[in-house]
This record gives structure tokens, sequence and C-alpha cells, in this order.
């Protein structure tokens, strides 16, 4: 991909990503960002071009949720209990689905065993190119980047390996 093309590309997903961040505000659902999008949020800077849009909601928000974003001209794809993805403007966005358990475990939907630190869904929001969002806590994003390729099967890649050192950054400066 050239420079213009990953210049075109994160412009595109920053405006669908405000989009999101619209309806569901409007909405009072609160979505946290995941992924290669968080580790930026976090560091108030783009670090490099992102494949897609990685994104966490509560499970309760998830029927209303898709209807607000198949009537805003989102395509939904349906993966599965944790997720369903959506396609808008060659955007692909991903949406995983948590539960708050009563004794207030966050658990990832359709996955019992997969409690989340229940200090992931933080209430402080990070603001980018005039998008303000809340991110999942770093120390949640390195969990799940540790356990990659345990849950996946699949070797790290070399971005994984440097979200890795960056998220540890992060923490570390945090800390």
């Amino acid at each position: 991909m050239n420079i213009e093309n990953e210049f075109d590309s994160t412009q595109s997903q920053l405006k669908i990503l405000s989009e999101i961040n619209q309806i569901c505000s409007a909405q009072s659902f609160s979505i946290w960002l995941r992924g290669g999008w968080a580790i930026d949020f976090l560091l108030g800077r783009i670090t490099r071009s992102h494949s897609d849009i990685d994104l966490v909601t509560l499970i309760n928000y998830r029927e209303p949720l898709e209807q607000a974003l198949v009537n805003a001209g989102f395509q939904k794809i349906p993966v599965s209990e944790l997720q369903t993805d959506f396609l808008k403007d060659g955007v692909d966005v991903s949406f995983v689905f948590v539960i708050r358990s009563e004794g207030g475990n966050i658990i990832a939907n359709g996955f019992p065993n997969w409690i989340w630190r229940k200090d992931a869904l933080l209430t402080k929001s990070y603001k980018l190119h005039g998008i303000s969002l809340f991110v999942l806590n770093p120390h949640q994003l390195l969990e799940e980047k540790m356990v990659h390729e345990q849950g996946t099967g699949r070797k790290l890649r070399a971005k994984d390996i440097e979200s890795l050192k960056t998220i540890q950054e992060i923490i570390d400066t945090m800390s």
C-alpha cells in the first residue's frame, strides 16, 4: 500500500469511527476501542495504518446497535455470539460483545472462560483527530495480545509484537 492509499484508508476509518461514535452517543451506548486504534488513541497520535476498527460494547446494546448501524448504511456481517462485523465505504468494523456478571466480572459473550479484568472498560475518554472515545484498559489490551496465539492458533505477526512493546510502554508511563 502506498502512502496516499494509507492516508485515504486512515481518513476513511476516522470518518467511520466518528460516525459510529455519533450513532452510539445519540443512543447512549457505551463503546470502547481495542486493537491498534486503541493504542493510537491512548498515545494521542496515529502510529500506523490499520486494517480495521475493533470495538467492544455490552451485550444488551447488541440488537439496537446493529439496527442503528444498518439504518445508517452499514452492511451487517454476523460472525458469532461474541462478534458482529460491519462494512461501510470499504472500512471493516468489528464489535465484540461483553457481559457484566452479577459479581462484576466482564465476560466475552459466548466465551464463559474468557473473563476480562474488572477494570477493562475504562471510563476516561481519549481524543484523536477530534474524536473522543473510551478505550480498553492497556492492561487488558496487553493480556489480549499475550493470549492471541493461544486463543486463535495463529502466531503473532510483526505488528502484534510491536503492539505488545508499545502497550507495555504505555503501561510503564501510566505507572
